[in-house]
């Protein structure tokens, strides 16, 4: 729910560029700067970006014909013993007699079928996050008693990945002049980010048609209706982590009769508007660069010296540096480390505390020796760029879902007043995190969505799990969301980084392993 300017946060409602992720998307970036740092030399021999599925339409099908499908799976190359299918559902769920799109999953069977509860959807994230990209490392996170009692699958939402999927820009070239673009935060800014938003969304509506004006929220959770209906479980069973907390809590208020075993990992607060969003969030980013200074300050390769506060007044300044001139990447193929892929790269690390000791000599290459190499590296395996290609459609998707989700007002005296509200909540990071409004104000379709407290009466138990020092979905967006819904438990794990099941401690995972498995749900204020 951020609204960053740049590339670098995990769930935004107010347009812009922003973070999103998961785990592995941290874990391939550091793994790539490290390779930059240690090796000085990166590897071009990257798989072919697999190709996205245009919304092309199919024939007028009757309401009842998606209902009755059958699902046909074929070995892929998914994930380790997966199998893959294709279903149809109707473009607009509003008119379900008209066009068709394609919805992509995957899934790894459960290893004993005999004891087997049923299927367990997946959603990393996002949104834009592919379900069927991430299953490899869902799955192997999971403990063997999980994966031998349930079918883990994995999808790609409506204009993701391999189902009927978002483009804009076509080329390597326009991607990354897009996505390294930069304007001031000021007023003149506030104009010359037209320049850069419009063609884009001009590009999105082209490139993929009426598709782009249905890629909400809402449609997605019914969507995942569908699936759960052609799975045939009576009842859906649901890991969603992050932006996969709103999907799931957006389905629960739609079909509570439906919801089964649901984790809610990294809760988004589905209530809050777009510009309430970013400056909590821009707040937790804040927070944790300062634990990360902390640590680099003891670290023996730290670029900064001297009290913390003194370190991130550094770290500020050289954010302000790269503004002013842009360092040269010497392993960058040719480009320029700018202010948004240099904030990709710094931003990243905060997702976990495991990768902190590559981001301190990230920054020190940049600072000591002016080579922005290993934090582009970070920025573009944050962006999904490998071998000099985008390999999927992650943040092409992302801005175009929440663009119709919610949107922050555009006018230019809110769009300042937000910006002096995110440098106060977050004086370090805060000042670039703004600014990027106009990119939701020129989108060929209009906002669908509407941020709201979510109850979902007559839903079974759900497991909400919230991180103490989590800086993309901070801890109260936990907390609220499961004093919205009406049979929500509240998980808390001490700790910092995104996300807590499978990647904090035994006591998270026994407690939701033991939810999965045997419906035994946490006591509730439990903490790990």
């Amino acid at each position: 729910m951020i609204t960053s300017r740049f590339d670098s946060t995990v769930y935004t409602n107010s347009g812009g560029r922003s973070i999103r992720g998961r785990r592995w998307k941290v874990a391939a970036a550091m793994a790539a700067a490290a390779l930059v740092l240690t090796a000085c030399s990166k590897s071009d021999d990257s798989p072919d970006p697999k190709p996205t599925s245009k919304p092309t339409p199919t024939p007028t099908a009757e309401p009842a014909a998606f209902w009755s499908q059958e699902v046909v799976w074929e070995e892929c190359d998914a994930a380790k013993e997966a199998e893959c299918a294709t279903v149809e559902a109707p473009l607009n769920w509003d008119a379900e007699e008209g066009e068709l799109i394609e919805l992509a999953l995957a899934r790894v069977k459960a290893t004993n079928p005999d004891e087997r509860i049923g299927s367990l959807l997946i959603n990393p994230g996002g949104p834009g996050g592919s379900g069927i990209l991430h299953l490899p490392s869902t799955v192997s996170r999971l403990s063997d008693e999980v994966k031998a009692r349930y079918d883990i699958v994995g999808f790609d939402p409506r204009g993701v990945g391999a189902s009927s999927a978002v483009e804009c820009y076509t080329t390597t070239e326009e991607l990354d002049e897009y996505f390294g673009s930069y304007w001031p935060a000021n007023a003149e800014g506030y104009e010359s980010s037209r320049a850069v938003f419009e063609p884009w969304a001009e590009a999105c509506a082209e490139n993929t048609g009426p598709l782009l004006g249905h890629v909400d929220t809402v449609s997605s959770a019914k969507d995942v209706e569908l699936l759960r209906h052609l799975l045939g479980d009576e009842q859906l069973n649901w890991l969603g982590y992050s932006y996969g907390t709103q999907l799931g809590a957006t389905y629960a208020e739609l079909f509570p009769d439906k919801v089964g075993r649901f984790v809610l990992d990294g809760a988004v607060d589905p209530s809050l508007s777009a510009q309430e969003a970013s400056i909590q969030q821009a707040a937790g980013f804040e927070a944790a660069v300062g634990d990360f200074i902390d640590y680099c300050l003891d670290a023996s390769a730290c670029p900064f010296d001297g009290t913390k506060e003194e370190a991130l007044a550094a770290l500020h300044q050289f954010l302000l540096d790269v503004e002013e001139e842009p360092l040269p990447a010497m392993l960058g193929g040719g480009r320029e480390l700018t202010l948004p892929l240099a904030f990709n790269g710094i931003a990243v690390a905060m997702y976990d505390e495991a990768f902190w000791f590559i981001e301190v000599m990230a920054l020190q290459q940049a600072i000591e020796t002016g080579d922005g190499s290993a934090l582009m590296t970070l920025s573009d395996a944050y962006l999904s760029r490998e071998g000099g290609k985008y390999t999927n459609n992650m943040m092409v998707a992302f801005m175009a879902i929440n663009c119709l989700d919610a949107r922050a007002p555009s006018d230019l005296p809110s769009v300042e007043a937000q910006a002096a509200a995110l440098k106060a909540a977050a004086p370090t990071l805060g000042e670039f995190w703004g600014y990027g409004e106009m990119g939701c104000a020129v989108w060929p379709y209009p906002q669908t969505g509407d941020p709201h407290p979510v109850s979902a009466p007559g839903a079974g138990p759900i497991l909400v799990i919230g991180t103490t020092g989590d800086p993309a979905t901070p801890y109260r967006w936990a907390e609220a969301l499961a004093s919205q819904l009406e049979s929500a438990v509240l998980l808390t794990y001490e700790g910092t980084g995104h996300t807590a099941y499978g990647r904090s401690n035994e006591c998270v995972d026994q407690a939701v392993d033991a939810y999965l498995l045997e419906g035994t749900v946490p006591q509730a204020g439990l903490t790990c």
